[in-house]
């Protein structure tokens, strides 16, 4: 009789146990978890929205302007901050503007720096006519430069350049040392200058007395000298006509006389343009010439 009632006590303990509720993953996986992970994500929440309200408030911006971007500070941190700067080459041209140009930034960092587009921001500069930056680490940078040479200057519907021998316009002309510089005028003179000065050298001895040479119509010059004479030269073979007149001019004087233009368009002939009062006596002695011929024809 005893072990019935064994029996039946031990069922519903038995049962109990069966019905007790399972141990789930993830109760047995958090009892595996770091100790102080929930701290942690407590302060990741709070460095999250304060940085979001950093964003917000434009302090992000701000210290980006002061400090660089993030990857610059992390490179200069390490040793890569553009602590040297190489020039060379430079003549005329300002050397901090041409690091400005550059986009050369004490925020800024070695491995992060463009030197590409460094070199093409410097090429575009009228002055510079080749360049070369270069890399050279752990923290340094090599610029060079060739620049332009001021050749001649080209006034233009008003304007005065400083130009390069291929016509390039350099600058506007505000520099008493380029005054010397032969000078072209009218459309398209600063793509033919070294045609010009070529000319010139065609009577070195009257090039002191230039003033300007004029482009007309993109085909041929006229000549206009200090003493406000314009010289006409033809198309083709200028420099012969050139020489010629400065055979005029040893041989006669003829920039001496009162005169306004010279035409030496024509191969077999020189026409000239006489000043006022050449031109009034020349009048007069054609009719004193005229009065004495018919005198003496009656």
């Amino acid at each position: 009789m005893l072990a019935p009632v064994q029996g039946r006590l031990a069922w519903p303990a038995l049962m109990r146990r069966r019905n007790r509720p399972p141990v789930r993953a993830v109760e047995r996986a958090g009892s595996r978890l770091p100790r102080f992970l929930g701290l942690g994500l407590t302060a990741m929440l709070f460095a999250t929205v304060g940085a979001y309200g950093v964003v917000r408030g434009g302090q992000y911006e701000e210290f980006l302007a002061l400090n660089g971007d993030p990857r610059d500070i992390a490179a200069r941190a390490l040793g890569f901050a553009i602590g040297d700067v190489q020039i060379s080459g430079v003549v005329d041209m300002n050397p901090t503007e041409l690091l400005q140009v550059a986009g050369v930034d004490p925020r800024g960092s070695l491995p992060f720096f463009d030197a590409a587009k460094a070199r093409e921001r410097i090429l575009a500069m009228p002055l510079v006519k080749e360049a070369t930056v270069r890399k050279l680490y752990p923290n340094a940078l090599s610029v060079t430069i060739v620049e332009r040479e001021p050749y001649a200057l080209w006034q233009n519907h008003g304007d005065v350049f400083v130009v390069s021998s291929d016509g390039t316009p350099i600058d506007r002309f505000a520099d008493a040392r380029f005054a010397k510089l032969p000078m072209v005028v009218g459309e398209g003179a600063n793509k033919k200058a070294a045609a010009f000065v070529k000319l010139l050298d065609a009577a070195p001895e009257l090039r002191g007395r230039v003033r300007a040479g004029i482009l007309v119509g993109e085909r041929r010059w006229t000549i206009k000298f200090d003493n406000g004479i314009d010289v006409r030269l033809p198309e083709e073979h200028p420099g012969k006509a050139f020489a010629r007149l400065s055979a005029l001019v040893r041989d006669q004087k003829i920039l001496d006389r009162d005169i306004l233009s010279i035409d030496l368009r024509l191969p077999d002939r020189v026409v000239m343009r006489l000043g006022e009062e050449a031109a009034t006596a020349r009048a007069e002695a054609v009719k004193a010439k005229a009065k004495l011929t018919k005198g003496g024809t009656t």
